[in-house]
């Protein structure tokens, strides 16, 4: 399973993401391009967003079991969804995709205990939400878009950068005990600052 979670840890996405918006622009799909980097990104944003907002909220959010909703979850289903639409042609591929990444990521973070099931469930309807954006506003790949090259530069970066890992949770967790000390319905020490018998998910490094 580790081996399997591991494509979907940000070390790995955010070079995919960059060099297969950079295969589009080279190809003339400049419109996909910019569709592809906007959406993508804003998903990462949303998700940042939500997982501030649980953690520093950990005393409202906390008997929900929502610390730290999955970014590796919402990262593979917006990717994945986006990816199936670029190789396939096919708009129709894109939520299937998604939803497929978003059963098997999140089942891997599962197995692993780096996340609860609603947990899960969060990080998969923010991807799923970029991947929808990317199906209402990418429109179809022009027919000279190559698909080899582009499968090239996903194996690629892939192999090279697969294994990788980008410790960012500890980053959030110090930003979001911060910004709770501003919210009176937050005030306290989040359950993740607390010293618990067994560490939680969103306490480690690799948990987003």
């Amino acid at each position: 399973m580790r081996y399997l979670t591991d494509f979907a840890d940000q070390a790995v996405i955010l070079p995919l993401v960059f060099a297969v918006a950079i295969a589009l622009a080279v190809q003339g799909w400049r419109r996909g391009a910019i569709t592809w980097l906007i959406v993508v990104i804003t998903t990462f944003a949303a998700t940042l967003a939500f997982k501030l907002m649980f953690l520093a909220c950990s005393p409202v959010f906390g008997p929900m079991d929502i610390h730290s909703p999955s970014g590796h979850v919402a990262s593979a289903t917006v990717v994945s969804g986006g990816l199936a639409v670029l190789l396939t042609r096919s708009r129709l591929s894109i939520l299937p995709a998604a939803i497929l990444a978003a059963l098997v990521i999140g089942l891997s973070r599962l197995v692993l205990g780096m996340h609860s099931l609603p947990e899960v469930v969060v990080g998969a309807m923010i991807g799923l939400a970029g991947a929808a954006a990317l199906l209402r506003f990418a429109g179809r790949p022009p027919p000279s878009l190559h698909i080899l090259p582009l499968v090239a530069v996903i194996v690629v970066v892939t192999g090279i950068f697969h294994g990788l890992h980008l410790p960012a949770e500890a980053a959030i967790r110090h930003t979001a005990f911060r910004a709770a000390q501003f919210i009176p319905a937050c005030r306290g020490t989040p359950e993740f600052y607390r010293q618990p018998a067994v560490e939680p998910a969103a306490a480690r490094p690799d948990g987003f």
